[in-house]
């Protein structure tokens, strides 16, 4: 059984609730119907109602099994906004809320402050800076985390590593050129997300062209300052570096080129790069050289799980990446 059978079997004996706030997109429409049908999601469509309806007849999606939210309800956005202003820390003012309830976006991430939703899930439309803006106003950040980040998971044919053809990278996404706290914070988040996407006990690499000293620059002391900040801010964690990549995954490079004992070196199962430079490059370089598939990027960082699909991805993909966030929620909340 692949990788995505078997994420799909973990969503289905758990479903979570999802919130979509892009309906009125033939092709997010389309990912929502293959969810419902396939029971891998409790799916729910925040929007115009009427609009989500023609869009459901277009592209032929069955709503009996969906969630239809209608921001243009005035009765049950009153609602809504007093169950949201009644509850815990409301981070907004009565004006705001009601103002809100009515946008699809800020509705379904204010659906999911409030545990209606577990999950939400946009962007083919809004932007990503839009999306995690929304995320940290209304979510909010995890602890011990000070920036968003992304998390892709590689399949490599013909790679054996320590977690056979699977590898873990970040951030080649989001932030562009992560400060020393910064960069610690994705090597946290990246430990945390594939713990509970893949069940691995995690063993981080912070990239550089250095291994342990091996060169001095600006660069280097970027990276070996985020590995003391991650390592003093999660001891629990297997973060380690400054490595080159090869020191990071073949056991018979770490042995020469670390000459100290590490629980990461020559056996990492998650890399992460200095920059997006380097991280956006690395994807590349492995998809078409390596013919790999690369799942994800999954935002990573939120107190929930909060997604920003790509805007080309097809029907397909995002159905896994949406798979993939419903595993993610279950680990979050313990179950």
């Amino acid at each position: 059984m692949d990788l995505m059978e078997q994420l799909r079997d973990k969503a289905r004996a758990n479903v979570q609730k999802v919130a979509f706030f892009e309906g009125d997109n033939p092709k997010m429409m389309e990912t929502v119907g293959e969810l419902a049908k396939e029971g891998l999601a409790e799916c729910y469509l925040v929007g115009d109602a009427a609009v989500l309806r023609s869009t459901a007849e277009q592209v032929g999606v069955d709503l009996s099994n969906i969630h239809v939210v209608d921001v243009t309800d005035a009765d049950a956005n009153e609602e809504f906004a007093q169950r949201f202003e009644a509850a815990p820390d409301c981070p907004l003012r009565a004006k705001g809320i009601r103002r809100r309830a009515k946008r699809p976006m800020d509705r379904a991430l204010m659906m999911q402050r409030i545990d209606d939703v577990d999950i939400t899930f946009g962007g083919i439309d809004c932007s990503t800076g839009d999306v995690i803006i929304g995320g940290q106003t209304m979510i909010g950040l995890a602890d011990g985390v000070d920036t968003i980040s992304s998390l892709g998971i590689f399949n490599i044919p013909g790679w054996e590593g320590s977690e056979g053809h699977l590898l873990g990278f970040g951030d080649a996404a989001v932030c562009v050129d992560p400060d020393p706290e910064q960069l610690a914070s994705i090597a946290i988040s990246a430990a945390e997300t594939v713990q509970a996407l893949m069940g691995w006990e995690p063993r981080v690499a912070m990239l550089s062209y250095s291994t342990d000293g091996s060169a001095e620059s600006a660069l280097v002391d970027k990276v070996r300052a985020a590995v003391k900040v991650a390592q003093e801010r999660r001891p629990d964690l297997k973060i380690d570096g400054e490595f080159q990549l090869d020191s990071a995954i073949v056991p018979a490079v770490a042995e020469k080129k670390v000459r100290r004992e590490s629980a990461v070196a020559g056996k990492a199962n998650v890399l992460i790069c200095p920059d997006i430079n380097v991280g956006n490059i690395g994807v590349k370089l492995v998809q078409n050289f390596a013919h790999a598939d690369a799942y994800g990027p999954m935002l990573q960082g939120f107190k929930k799980i909060v997604c920003d699909c790509s805007r080309s991805a097809p029907v397909s993909e995002l159905v896994g990446n949406v798979v993939m966030s419903c595993v993610r929620s279950q680990a979050l909340k313990g179950e």
